[in-house]
């Protein structure tokens, strides 16, 4: 290695560590939530909560864990979601 240059770090996305997390995934129950209305004019908390599902975009759909932390996400902004399974 040259003076001056840093180790190169794995990426953290590397296959190893993505299977891990489907694994985990598929042993817990998954429910689909899609954006059907704008966020324009909502709550600064209402976005926040949007963003926090992982929904970036009107018609963007996520798996998120059924939890009782998501469900309680889902059920604050209901009015903006579908959400299946």
């Amino acid at each position: 290695m040259l003076p001056g240059t840093a180790a190169r770090k794995k990426p953290s996305w590397s296959g190893r560590n993505m299977a891990k997390k489907t694994a985990t995934q598929a042993t817990q129950r998954l429910l689909k939530v899609t954006l059907v209305r704008s966020v324009i004019g909502t709550k600064e908390a209402h976005r926040a909560t949007v963003r926090g599902l992982g929904l970036r975009r009107m018609h963007h759909t996520v798996e998120v864990i059924d939890s009782p932390e998501v469900r309680g996400m889902i059920r604050s902004i209901s009015f903006l979601l579908r959400v299946e399974g």
